[in-house]
């Protein structure tokens, strides 16, 4: 049997997150062409393509798809494993505030194999609204906040994790045709400020419509119980749309997409750094 090489892995983790042999080769602090000659390797090991490969993009193929979670859990056990041996693993609190949105959808997992990597971090966790977190992220309640954001009006020292496409979303059974243009639209949105909620008002009047918030709740699952009463539309990350709710057609106004921001204190803390690094792959890649 071939030998599987860990750095190997973490070279296609770290071409998978950056799409780009450049910007690999600049974090590993190789050639390029050093990277290129790792990515075969293990793709003759493996004996499949991993990368679909152009004059300007680098794309996952279905079999690199396949292995990035078996790929990230080899690379993760292998730092644990090197940081506890070698006397520096990381320890301390971590406290984190977080969208209940994201919080809800993608954190759970996160947070259950950073602390099975890390067990010596204590994690404390909260959830609020965007402008809460960081306003408390400002006073010190918090070492790191992630938060929603226009990626046009980025915070300074916001890191971007992840575009969110969004969609209109509404009731059961509701065939998606365009608003009437002669009434407001009802929505059911979080309060402001909100980026969901600003792109779904700045797409109506772009249109010459007029959105009538009749729902206002900051917790996403509130927002979508208004839409299954019918109450009113709402948006959503496409990827999290349910299956029950309607999505709107394409005579509806398009929606601009947000962008999930990691944002840290000024003095992070080792175990803060060490969830950054964590969380920023899992979420690009997510």
């Amino acid at each position: 049997m071939r030998e599987l090489d860990v750095g190997l892995l973490a070279t296609f983790l770290d071409l998978a997150e950056t799409g780009s042999f450049t910007r690999t080769a600049v974090r590993q602090g190789v050639t390029q062409s050093a990277v290129s000659a790792q990515l075969r390797r293990l793709e003759e090991i493996l004996g499949v393509r991993l990368f679909a490969r152009t004059t300007r993009s680098v794309a996952l193929t279905a079999e690199g798809d396949r292995l990035l979670p078996h790929a990230r859990a080899v690379v993760d056990a292998a730092s644990a494993l090197l940081a506890r041996f070698r006397g520096t693993e990381v320890a301390g609190d971590l406290r984190l505030g977080c969208p209940e949105d994201v919080a809800s959808a993608d954190l759970p997992a996160i947070l259950l194999d950073f602390a099975a990597t890390h067990p010596r971090v204590r994690l404390h966790v909260r959830c609020d609204l965007t402008l809460h977190l960081v306003e408390q992220l400002e006073a010190g309640a918090f070492d790191l906040v992630i938060i929603k954001q226009d990626p046009e009006r980025l915070l300074p020292g916001a890191r971007p994790l992840r575009h969110e496409p969004l969609a209109w979303v509404g009731p059961p059974g509701a065939d998606g045709t365009p608003p009437p243009a002669d009434r407001p639209v009802p929505l059911a949105l979080a309060p402001a400020p909100c980026v969901y909620r600003a792109r779904a008002l700045e797409a109506l009047v772009g249109v010459g419509l007029i959105g009538d918030v009749v729902y206002a709740s900051p917790s996403e699952v509130g927002q979508i119980a208004a839409v299954r009463a019918r109450l009113g539309w709402t948006v959503l990350p496409r990827r999290r749309v349910p299956d029950d709710l309607a999505v709107a057609g394409p005579g509806w106004p398009p929606l601009r997409p947000a962008v999930i921001c990691l944002l840290a204190s000024g003095r992070p803390t080792g175990a803060a750094e060490a969830f950054a690094g964590f969380v920023e792959g899992r979420l690009a890649s997510a």
